[in-house]
């Protein structure tokens, strides 16, 4: 059972991440209408925003530390406020500025926080291997740290997921899985894709405990994750949730949801886990007056990351060239020309025929 303490800090950063995406929303938008233009106004690129799925990033990251390692899908800000990401840096990157967390490079599904150990990929179950690694370090450290690979249902049959599981259980990590179902794999219905209505038994094929929270609940969240996350520091191995959530926008901005019933949008307004975490702590003592104060102070902290990232500088073209696997040749200002050849055609560099091969006399290797 969650402390008072514990219940506003999970309704603040709720509260928090649901309008944040609402501003993302109307940030995104502006500009790339009538006609939609993802590539005009402030945020460029596509937006995938997670309203309604708060009650998990909460329930869970209550549990963690900035030690603990979180890893999270394409629809990643709830988690990542969740985990303590910089704010006003992770806005900054979504804006693609230069003080952005990634320097402006990596966008929205490529955000990276090494303060508190999180990062995200837009590769679907990207995140599970790199969790698991995390979970095996800590192990050889012998330290009580742990790992949460967050990701979606549509996620559930990808191999990096399955893999993922079966290295977990075979050196009984210290790693919790957790996969959000709001019902939609992009487009396409659950029951379309995948061949369980409960994600959570993926873990019978591989000898973990696996557990389903069946409705939209942070305080059901928090207590399926209390015993994952006490299981895993205790050294006791991985766990797998599945929490319902709901997808109260479209998969990404500008999605027109054609293929949605009009009655599914809302039901998942009618299944807000906010408005019922505020009841809880009404029950707690908590009176209107103190619930307007922590929405206050939510939305103002959701403003000034906007306002502040807004001014930040964009990066240098030349910025490109940083940070980068391999690069040009030290004070080389642009590639070098193509060389011409005998015949006048153009040339991209050496060419090796097979008898030039080391180790080959021109004959089958």
């Amino acid at each position: 059972m969650p402390s008072t303490v514990e219940l506003r800090t999970m309704y603040e950063g709720m509260v928090t991440a649901r309008r944040y995406e609402e501003r993302l929303q109307e940030e995104y938008l502006e500009g790339k209408q009538p006609a939609f233009d993802i590539s005009a106004g402030p945020i460029p690129g596509e937006l995938h925003l997670a309203a309604g799925h708060e009650a998990s990033g909460a329930g869970v990251c209550i549990h963690l530390r900035d030690g603990d390692t979180v890893t999270a899908p394409h629809r990643p800000h709830h988690v990542a406020i969740a985990k303590g990401v910089d704010l006003k840096r992770m806005t900054a990157e979504i804006f693609g500025r230069e003080t952005g967390l990634c320097k402006g490079k990596g966008g929205h599904m490529h955000l990276f926080d090494p303060d508190v150990n999180f990062a995200c990929s837009g590769i679907i179950a990207q995140g599970c291997p790199p969790a698991v690694g995390a979970a095996m370090a800590a192990k050889k450290r012998n330290t009580d740290e742990v790992a949460v690979a967050f990701l979606g249902e549509g996620a559930i049959d990808q191999g990096g997921f399955l893999e993922s599981l079966n290295l977990a259980s075979v050196h009984d990590l210290p790693v919790v899985f957790v996969v959000e179902d709001n019902d939609w794999a992009i487009s396409m219905p659950k029951e379309r894709v995948t061949d369980v209505t409960d994600g959570s038994q993926r873990a019978n094929g591989f000898g973990l405990p696996g557990v389903r929270v069946d409705f939209d609940d942070a305080l059901a969240v928090y207590d399926a994750a209390e015993e994952a996350v006490g299981r895993a520091r205790d050294g006791n191995g991985p766990t797998l949730i599945e929490v319902q959530v709901h997808r109260r926008m479209g998969h990404f901005m500008g999605d027109a949801e054609g293929y949605r019933p009009e009655n599914d949008v809302e039901r998942a307004s009618r299944l807000d886990s906010i408005p019922r975490l505020a009841e809880d702590l009404r029950k707690r003592g908590v009176d209107d007056d103190g619930l307007e104060e922590i929405r206050t102070r939510a939305h103002e902290r959701v403003e000034e990351a906007i306002e502040w990232a807004k001014e930040q500088p964009e990066p240098k073209p030349e910025a490109a060239l940083e940070d980068a696997f391999a690069g040009p040749p030290e004070g080389a200002a642009e590639p070098p020309a193509a060389a011409e050849t005998d015949g006048g055609e153009r040339s991209d560099g050496p060419r090796i025929t097979p008898g030039e091969r080391s180790g080959s006399d021109g004959g089958e290797e």
